[in-house]
């Protein structure tokens, strides 16, 4: 489809699911302000998509593998969002699976597909990169925290298109925003083959006393992550411990900017107009939960 001469780009947003705490990939478990509701997606994600030019489709949890297949075949890219479901065996997790084979698959065969890890999705990735659940608990719950490149990681492909001010802030400004109590730590990354071989470490964080991976990028594939929220800078309030300066919000929308113009490279498009309308998320009605949630707004489904 072709809108004003460009073409529309779709990135989907997983959900956390019902049968985890406070989770939130394909969809939340829902102990949340609307219990009658399955999964919900913060629309925070949503913004910090749609504000880089995409549009967004939300996926279910608890669909077919078919249906799966034909909504892979319509999007350009994914992105697993944060929260707190199983990252082995809950819907989230068994949709995340589901695309991450398919980008693989895709990807091998020249069809460009990126794939975003958020907080739980960065977690995700390592389980379905290593087949195993190698992270142990840190105290990164609510921090902000400054990132620790590594050798060369500026000129990687995730932070290679950042003004030196933005990198130097994220460098040396607590601008990025933690909200986890699992990490893979840098140990366990050195430590695990498939990992070391498939992932770039671009930047390291420590709680104080364990040393953890805090983003990365494949080296063969466009999959990334980042075990901060980048998108909470410029769209949550919720929190004291959200950072809103001048060079964190700048940091929400460079990222967005970067996994957005990723998307744009693969050229995936639903079967017609109206079958792409029914996909969108604005079927969908977000709730302002701000006064009794982690999250301004949610969408719930």
């Amino acid at each position: 489809m072709r809108l004003g001469g460009y073409r529309s780009t779709h990135l989907a947003l997983g959900e956390p699911d019902p049968a985890n705490r406070n989770s939130f990939f394909p969809h939340k478990r829902v102990d949340s302000p609307q219990p009658q509701k399955a999964s919900y997606i913060a629309a925070s994600y949503v913004k910090f998509l749609e504000s880089a030019g995409a549009r967004v489709v939300p996926v279910m949890i608890n669909q077919t593998l078919e249906e799966y297949k034909t909504l892979f075949n319509s999007i350009n890219g994914i992105l697993y969002p944060g929260g707190d479901a199983s990252i082995v065996s809950s819907g989230y997790a068994n949709a995340a699976r589901i695309f991450y084979e398919l980008a693989i698959e895709a990807n091998s065969r020249g069809d460009y597909f990126p794939v975003w890890g958020t907080c739980l999705g960065f977690e995700e990735l390592t389980y379905l990169t290593s087949g195993k659940q190698l992270l142990s608990k840190t105290n990164t719950s609510g921090v902000m925290l400054p990132l620790v490149f590594t050798n060369g990681s500026r000129e990687s492909k995730l932070f290679k298109g950042f003004p030196a001010e933005v990198l130097d802030a994220l460098a040396s400004e607590p601008i990025t925003e933690n909200s986890h109590q699992l990490s893979l730590t840098l140990e366990s990354y050195n430590n695990n083959t498939d990992l070391r071989k498939f992932y770039k470490v671009l930047t390291t964080n420590s709680d104080g006393k364990t040393e953890f991976v805090s983003t990365m990028e494949a080296y063969g594939f466009p999959i990334y992550g980042t075990q901060w929220h980048p998108e909470k800078n410029a769209f949550e309030w919720t929190r004291p411990y959200i950072p809103h300066s001048p060079s964190a919000v700048k940091t929400t929308f460079f990222l967005a900017d970067f996994v957005v113009n990723e998307a744009r490279k693969n050229f995936h498009k639903f079967e017609d107009e109206e079958v792409e309308k029914r996909a969108l998320i604005y079927n969908y009605n977000p709730v302002y939960t701000g006064n009794i949630f982690a999250f301004e707004q949610t969408y719930y489904f």
